[in-house]
């Protein structure tokens, strides 16, 4: 399992991280596939111990978040409705925090934007992502 997020801005405490994949939806799980043998493109890897499984990112742009309208839905109240912007560019795919409340963590540091690259920990709210990029051939 990956290590605990940094703390919350204005937290004396450091926030507990949560088993990622059962607060995925419904709809996410559908279209999550195998890390065995993915097929090429970009992808978000939940990994709760026992299972891992790779949640495929659309071409262009992806939102992230609580709300019905997000792409990509994490079920949990520590996540914005809209929290975070993952958009594919010719030189990689870059995320964007989306105004959230608790903020978008990329390898251990809050960012406003950073680019990805793969093996990268996103943390979003209480929950821990694996930016995944698989080439073709």
């Amino acid at each position: 399992m990956a290590s605990s997020p940094p703390p919350l801005a204005g937290a004396d405490v450091e926030t507990a991280v949560l088993d990622t994949l059962p607060r995925v939806s419904f709809r996410e799980r559908r279209h999550a596939v195998t890390v065995k043998r993915p097929a090429p493109g970009r992808y978000l890897e939940v990994d709760d111990g026992d299972e891992r499984l790779l949640l495929p990112l659309r071409r262009g742009t992806t939102h992230v978040g609580r709300g019905f309208g997000a792409d990509l839905r994490l079920e949990d109240q520590t996540v914005s409705r809209r929290h975070a912007i993952l958009h594919e560019r010719r030189v990689g795919t870059r995320i964007l925090d989306d105004r959230s409340a608790n903020g978008t963590f990329v390898n251990g540091r809050r960012v406003l934007h950073a680019d990805l690259r793969d093996g990268d920990v996103v943390v979003l709210g209480r929950l821990v992502l694996t930016y995944r990029e698989v080439p073709s051939g």
